[in-house]
């Protein structure tokens, strides 16, 4: 069985039921909801309804071409659903999760049962793709099964306008760097007086508290905007407010600092606040985020939240094929293993899926080569020897580096050559069939 109907859960269940095995998905809501999910479908995106960089030369632009070559469900839905983002993958997140649990749920030998469960059976075929948000009780019951605490950091969820609340007579569009044409992000430009008043407000407001018995530890890659604010008033403007890149058409100038919009939906209606994860109160959101330029009357249809992301210390209890070394019939898989990012958690489902079906099948377990951007996030997982464990997306860093004769500009190109011509011949060799 799967438990977890999310990104990774999906896949896992695609990448199963396509070895022609029967399959239960066990997904709590609409029974139970999280703290930041609120519709009863499949693969719902909480965050950002991007999954970065589409850039071949880019490391999550390497996953995906991964991914894709591996058969990936996801992938596929994502291009279906896509809407504009310039360089990156970005989709309608309503018809992208409508889409994906239309296709898995029909599919041959597919149970989807709408329960939450609360324990493991150690001895039982299973998946665990709760993801960052597992429940309390299955808390417990992994903690028990594994007999140690869970690690946890926050993430936070970027808020959401409508389109025509938003004043476009005091923003352009553009995409940085590209001068083609209009386009695809709705950019706020701010002054320097503008920007200090924002700052001033941002790092004066009131925050969310945490729970009491909760120490914040927080995911470096996706830090709430006021934490990034208070290590410095220029931090933000060369973070998510950087200006580099682009230039006001009215005036022909770079900015001091841009609040970047960035579509939400295929119909253009709605746009998330580029990089603006945040912890700030509802009515703190409200005031300060009214401070930039055009969204003084903006329509906010979703606020910023904060929650608690849930993973394992994957050098501790994972194998490199993503199982327990304790309970080797119990698979992990998404953020729950301690990667970060859409695209990262759907792929250690796939491969969870993968390892999953060769063991009903009596089959040798496979992970693809470090070189390769999968296999080098999994190790990753279980290969780190210092004792502090921290969740990342995937980078180049996570790879064997490059030849000395290789020039750094060149690194890249050759990283992503590498990585495929070895997934082609790992495929190969185990008999992986996309």
């Amino acid at each position: 069985m799967v438990i977890g109907g999310g990104l990774a859960g999906c896949e896992a269940v695609w990448r199963l039921a396509r070895a022609g095995l029967a399959v239960d998905l066990y997904e709590m809501k609409p029974t139970v909801f999280s703290p930041a999910h609120v519709s009863p479908l499949l693969a719902e995106l909480v965050c950002s309804n991007s999954f970065r960089s589409n850039d071949l030369h880019s490391a999550v632009g390497l996953l995906k071409e991964e991914m894709r070559r591996l058969g990936s469900l996801l992938m596929r839905a994502a291009e279906e659903c896509r809407v504009p983002a310039g360089k990156a993958l970005a989709v309608d997140r309503e018809k992208f999760a409508a889409l994906v649990t239309s296709r898995v749920a029909t599919l041959p030998g597919v149970r989807l049962i709408r329960k939450e469960v609360t324990e493991l059976d150690p001895d039982r075929l299973t998946i665990l793709a709760t993801g960052p948000l597992t429940s309390e009780s299955m808390n417990r019951g992994l903690a028990a099964l594994i007999g140690s605490q869970h690690l946890y950091f926050y993430d936070a969820i970027a808020p959401i306008v409508a389109s025509d609340s938003i004043d476009h007579s005091r923003t352009f569009r553009a995409s940085r760097y590209d001068d083609s044409g209009e386009g695809d992000y709705v950019n706020c430009p701010l002054s320097e007086e503008e920007y200090k008043a924002f700052y001033r407000a941002l790092i004066a407001a009131d925050q969310t508290p945490s729970r009491a018995f909760e120490e914040p530890k927080y995911f470096e890659g996706c830090l709430p905007l006021e934490v990034m604010a208070q290590r410095g008033e220029r931090t933000l403007t060369f973070g998510p407010l950087k200006p580099v890149g682009l230039v006001d058409p009215r005036t022909g100038l770079r900015p001091y600092a841009v609040v970047q919009l960035r579509r939400e939906n295929e119909a253009g209606t709605l746009y998330n606040l580029v990089g603006f994860q945040t912890r700030l109160t509802r009515s703190a959101q409200d005031r300060v985020f009214r401070l930039i330029p055009g969204l003084e009357r903006a329509e906010f249809v979703r606020w910023g939240s904060v929650h608690r992301n849930t993973f394992i210390h994957g050098p501790s209890h994972l194998t490199r094929h993503l199982n327990l070394k304790s309970h080797p019939l119990i698979f992990l898989a998404g953020q729950i293993t301690g990667v970060e990012g859409y695209v990262e958690s759907a792929a250690m489902g796939l491969l969870a899926g993968e390892n999953a079906a060769r063991t009903t099948r009596g089959e040798l377990l496979a992970a693809p080569p470090p070189t390769t951007a999968v296999g080098a996030l999994v190790s990753h997982l279980v290969d780190q020897t210092e004792r502090v464990f921290q969740p990342t997306n995937v980078n180049f860093g996570l790879m064997p580096p490059a030849p000395p004769d290789v020039r750094k500009g060149d690194r890249p190109a050759y990283y992503a050559r590498r990585a495929l011509e070895d997934l082609e011949a790992w495929m190969a060799e185990v008999g992986y069939d996309a």
